[in-house]
């Protein structure tokens, strides 16, 4: 019987052992794969002399893939015809395919960037450059420095940094028609750069933020930043390069005639001296009148009498400014005149100084107060003034307001007459509040040790848009102070006016203009409700 007992236990134990020797589970697996491939070997070899071939072939360890080439890869000089690299999918050889004639006695690279990744965790093999020379050397001089915008607190990527070889065939528009002799990109959010295997000679430093990566200098949606004068290597400077937009080139567009009696003239460019004068013959009783849009490039030019179409169907204008002069001509159809109409441009919270801004779509020629009531949220009577703006064709409504406060505004049928003597016919009615002023905050802002006047100050906020500023004409002017603040983050730069403006002047690069020189505060400033923030910017 003990025997028995001592033999059911000792099976019991082994099937019990076993079945937890046999349990199921989950693999490991071991520590993931962190390591990026290794190249094994090149054909021909990584800074080959004497290059005659048409085919790179670059064997790795492991299987590889490309990961967005085309965002990483540089071919430095750039070629007319895009070489064809493979793989499309997975192989252990890298292979660049040469379309172009390559030029003679030359240093040329092939920088990829991060896209070259192992096929299974994607361990990328970071800004791998193959090189290779036409002549008997390898050029191994370099231009190094970093890429700044004029404008804005932080550049934006991409930034592709050229070299333009000063030699007979070289002229300033050369960044216009033609690809650059060297070229590179900046690397990461120090926006350093550094062209390399270049060749001892002298170049046009050129940077540009494209919209479309070709390396051509596309003024309407390019930025541009040069260095003045000749660099040359070898050197060891470290260049800065401001980054601008320029202002487009000026030019007028074909008009347009929307509706009757109404013209828009399109533009681009600077406008400060812009006039039309009618080429056509003029009746007695001929007026005008002309407003300009603020968001857009654009006069809205206003005329009466209208024209019998069956006589004049076509208004020629003279278009004069500057220097130049161009003869617009203006197709007339047979439309409907726009009635009048009153929109709205001010916010629902007013601040305590603002005024109501109302817009009309024609001229408006008078804007009747006594047809304008502004009631408190108690149901009191305000007393209200109002103007237009002939520039903008903006009318305000001005007011005293309240802290913490609801007005209600009615205007009635007639308050408004347009140029064409037409007349409101709306009831309008809009509510409008105000804020506690300590639902703002406030920055005193002081500056010390500025030696260059006139100072413009800007206050923008995270997404540059200014939201006050104040003109500083010598050290004796009072501190900045920026009030009825919304809690946000803020940013003050300063702008040095050296042509005394009024405005921050951006560069040409045909001009060889610079833009103007500009400084940030070194740190955001943080607004909140009910505060009142001293600031001091000490200049070097």
């Amino acid at each position: 019987m003990n025997r028995q007992l001592l033999y059911c236990t000792l099976v019991f134990c082994s099937i019990f052992l076993f079945s937890q020797c046999a349990k199921t589970g989950t693999p490991s697996g071991g520590p993931k794969d962190s390591i990026p491939p290794i190249i094994v070997k090149s054909n021909p070899e990584n800074y080959s002399t004497l290059f005659t071939g048409d085919e790179i072939r670059i064997y790795f360890d492991e299987y590889i893939k490309l990961k967005e080439l085309q965002q990483n890869l540089i071919v430095s000089p750039p070629m007319e015809y895009d070489p064809v690299i493979t793989p499309l999918s997975t192989s252990k050889i890298l292979k660049v395919q040469i379309l172009d004639t390559l030029k003679e006695n030359t240093t040329y690279s092939f920088n990829f960037g991060k896209s070259i990744v192992d096929n299974n965790e994607e361990n990328s093999f970071d800004y791998y450059k193959y090189v290779f020379s036409t002549g008997d050397f390898i050029d191994s001089l370099t231009v190094k420095g970093t890429i700044k915008d004029a404008l804005l607190l932080k550049t934006e990527d991409p930034v592709t940094v050229m070299l333009y070889e000063r030699n007979e065939a070289f002229s300033d528009s050369i960044v216009y028609k033609e690809k650059p002799t060297y070229i590179t990109t900046t690397r990461d959010t120090t926006y350093t750069f550094e062209l390399t295997n270049l060749k001892e000679s002298e170049f046009l430093l050129v940077a540009m933020q494209e919209n479309i990566s070709d390396y051509i200098y596309q003024p309407k949606t390019d930025k541009i930043g040069y260095i003045d004068g000749v660099v040359a290597t070898p050197n060891d400077s470290s260049y800065q390069i401001k980054l601008f937009k320029e202002v487009p080139e000026y030019r007028m567009a074909r008009p347009s005639y929307p509706s009757k009696q109404k013209i828009l003239f399109g533009y681009e460019g600077n406008v400060d001296s812009l006039s039309l004068e009618p080429l056509f013959a003029i009746p007695e009783d001929y007026e005008f009148r002309t407003y300009w849009e603020s968001r857009t490039d654009t006069l809205n030019y206003f005329f009466k009498p209208a024209f019998d179409l069956e006589v004049t169907d076509t208004l020629l204008f003279l278009a004069k400014n500057r220097m130049q002069v161009d003869t617009l001509a203006v197709f007339m159809k047979d439309l409907y005149q726009d009635s009048l109409k009153i929109s709205k441009v001010s916010p629902g919270t007013l601040i305590l100084r603002d005024s109501v801004k109302l817009k009309g779509n024609n001229p408006l020629l008078a804007f009747d107060a006594e047809k304008v009531s502004v009631l408190d949220k108690d149901s009191v009577t305000i007393p209200v003034t109002t103007y237009i703006d002939d520039r903008y064709n903006i009318a305000s409504l001005v007011f005293d307001k309240e802290e913490d406060q609801l007005y209600t505004i009615q205007i009635l049928p007639e308050a408004f007459t347009d140029f064409f003597g037409n007349k409101s016919i709306d009831t309008l009615g809009y509510n409008f509040r105000t804020q506690t002023e300590a639902d703002y905050g406030t920055i005193t802002f002081t500056l010390q040790n500025a030696q260059n006047f006139p100072i413009l100050v800007e206050l923008v906020d995270s997404k540059y848009k200014v939201i006050r500023k104040n003109y500083l004409n010598s050290a004796e002017d009072a501190p900045s102070y920026f009030d009825f603040l919304e809690p946000d983050n803020y940013y003050i730069r300063l702008i040095f006016d050296t042509n005394k403006n009024g405005q921050w002047d951006t560069g040409n690069y045909l001009e060889n203009l610079q833009p103007e020189n500009l400084v940030y505060y070194p740190k955001p400033i943080e607004v909140r409700a009910n505060w009142s923030l001293p600031e001091t910017f000490i200049l070097d």
